[in-house]
């Protein structure tokens, strides 16, 4: 089993680095980004770097750990130019990026960017679309489609990702359309979830699976949620009866590494961490280090 971070995206490019940094020295597999341009929330003022750029300096910075896009919204650039993007990354990183990859969701970005958000159900079409786009033009010499949305004609990219296939994760967990879109098309896939969740979608990404004629094993699976690893048994108490609109892992080690196992035996290939909730830099860190030795060691 894989353990990943994913840092606030709100954190300078500086806390980033040593984020990235620690990560890579102390035994983690990866580091993922939220692609996205500002908060969903009200108030859009926070900082907020994008997610293509940093990820950029962080693959010529961190030389060992796995870096990906957790996820881009593909209404935000043409899949051509994400392709390209991508294999770029790959190639600082010497063959470590993943493009993940979703329908998009955030409504206050594109409203003040100006970026067409459409139906739901068009945006879903578009995923599957640019899905085609990615494939066709990371694998072939020159790459030809006509859609509804994309066109390409003769289109070439090059240089290749180092990687064959660069990993493509989709994201979401729709069980109508985009797990038929994972099907079909992802070499990875991931979802917010609880070990009953996971387990739930896993059966109907497999059953999309065979009526595609895929193997499901092709697809490696992900999943997030919140951290709270605490010895605090009435903050742990506390934790576990709030809901906080998100999947979490609450305990101390010893429970926490049994939920883990939970998630391992369910068929979840990676786990990955927001530090979200794990306070300031020092304590942060600090965390990330005992989930690391106590829980993901054994697991592994």
């Amino acid at each position: 089993m894989r353990f990943s971070v994913w840092p606030n995206p709100t954190q300078s490019f500086a806390e980033m680095l040593e984020i990235a940094r620690h990560a890579e020295s102390t035994g983690w597999d990866g580091l993922w980004l939220a692609d996205h341009f500002m908060p969903d929330a009200a108030d859009t003022s926070a900082p907020w770097p994008e997610a293509w750029t940093t990820l950029a300096a962080l693959a010529a910075g961190v030389p060992r750990i796995r870096i990906g896009t957790l996820v881009t919204g593909n209404t935000y650039r043409h899949p051509a130019v994400l392709a390209k993007m991508a294999a770029t990354v790959d190639h600082i990183s010497q063959g470590r990026a993943v493009l993940g990859l979703g329908a998009g969701w955030q409504v206050n970005e594109h409203e003040q960017y100006g970026i067409h958000y459409g139906t739901v159900g068009e945006r879903l079409a578009r995923l599957e679309e640019a899905c085609q786009v990615i494939k066709g033009l990371f694998t072939e010499k020159s790459a030809s489609f006509d859609g509804k949305h994309y066109q390409l004609t003769d289109a070439s990219l090059e240089p290749k990702p180092l990687q064959s296939p660069l990993p493509l994760l989709i994201g979401g967990g729709g069980e109508k359309v985009t797990l038929r879109i994972a099907a079909r098309f992802a070499d990875e896939w991931n979802v917010w979830g609880d070990v009953e969740t996971l387990r739930r979608k896993m059966k109907i990404l497999d059953e999309h699976c065979a009526k595609v004629g895929r193997d499901p094993s092709a697809i490696q699976r992900s999943a997030v949620a919140l951290l709270f690893l605490s010895d605090d048994e009435a903050f742990v108490a506390g934790m576990r009866d709030r809901d906080i609109g998100r999947p979490k892992i609450v305990g101390n080690a010893k429970e926490v590494r049994e939920i883990v196992q939970a998630y391992r035996d369910s068929g979840v290939d990676e786990l990955i961490v927001p530090d979200f909730t794990l306070g300031a830099m020092p304590q942060k860190l600090a965390t990330l280090d005992r989930f690391i030795e106590e829980v993901g060691a054994p697991l592994r």
